[in-house]
């Protein structure tokens, strides 16, 4: 018995990788975060398995499933949104898991970051311009940040941002960044990435929160920050550069 840990991507049924959807139509347990995961998602699962929205349930209501499908040898599909290893509390169930001598495999799943940037049409590493890419969240009702990863911190390296759960906290993303990123700089609100639904509000750091507030987002939005969101003049990189040559494409010999 297996417990599978899939990313069901971050919104959009036909986002799922395949083999995401493969351990789904396999097991005949499947344990889903409803409020994040759309139903269409866990459709695949087989004809007669259990199925179980756990947004309700806790830690060990989730953990009391598992364990009962254990003892029945039944394999548990755990779908968790975007990619697990992102804001997926799955530690915390992998803890339980090995104590409890419960095989468990992590399938990946595309994040949500990487949705809001196709939704912005924006490529996040532009050369001269940014080449780091900062996933990162603030404290609010959650646990609190760990020291030197406050947004004063993360700021002073003018990396592009990808700020989770901080939506209703864009007050202090603008205190907090604006010496480091300059008023104007772009901001994006992505609401419910991918979904049918899908909002995406620009603005910078000076605005953007009156924005996401008159469009009443309060919550299941990424807040995006950096240069690379805006109109830049940027040099080609070196991949594709003619004059570039490495292993690939090694030195033409002159015709």
């Amino acid at each position: 018995m297996t417990v599978y840990f899939v990313g069901a991507g971050p919104g959009a049924p036909d986002l799922i990788t395949v083999r995401g959807q493969r351990r789904i139509e396999h097991c005949p347990v499947c344990l889903y975060a409803g409020s994040l995961v759309p139903a269409e998602v866990i459709a695949c699962a087989p004809e007669g398995a259990r199925v179980l929205d756990t947004a309700s349930m806790h830690l060990d209501e989730i953990m009391a499933e598992i364990e009962r499908a254990h003892a029945e040898g039944q394999d548990v599909a755990r779908v968790h949104s975007g990619d697990p290893s992102l804001y997926g509390a799955i530690a915390e169930q992998i803890r339980r898991l090995e104590a409890a001598g419960i095989a468990y495999e992590i399938v990946p799943g595309v994040p949500a970051y990487a949705a809001a940037s196709a939704s912005l049409g924006k490529e996040l590493t532009l050369p001269d311009i940014s080449q780091t890419v900062i996933l990162t969240r603030t404290a609010m009702k959650s646990s609190g940040m760990p020291s030197g990863e406050e947004l004063e911190t993360l700021g002073q390296s003018g990396a592009t941002l990808a700020i989770h759960l901080s939506v209703r906290n864009l007050r202090y993303v603008e205190a907090a960044l604006t010496p480091y990123y300059g008023a104007d700089c772009p901001v994006a609100v992505i609401y419910r990435a991918s979904w049918p639904d899908e909002q995406v509000i620009r603005g910078t750091l000076s605005d953007i929160r009156e924005k996401v507030r008159a469009a009443k987002i309060t919550r299941t939005a990424l807040v995006m920050v950096g240069r690379v969101l805006g109109d830049n003049d940027f040099a080609d990189s070196h991949l594709y550069d003619p004059e570039s040559v490495h292993l690939l494409r090694p030195k033409r010999k002159s015709e």
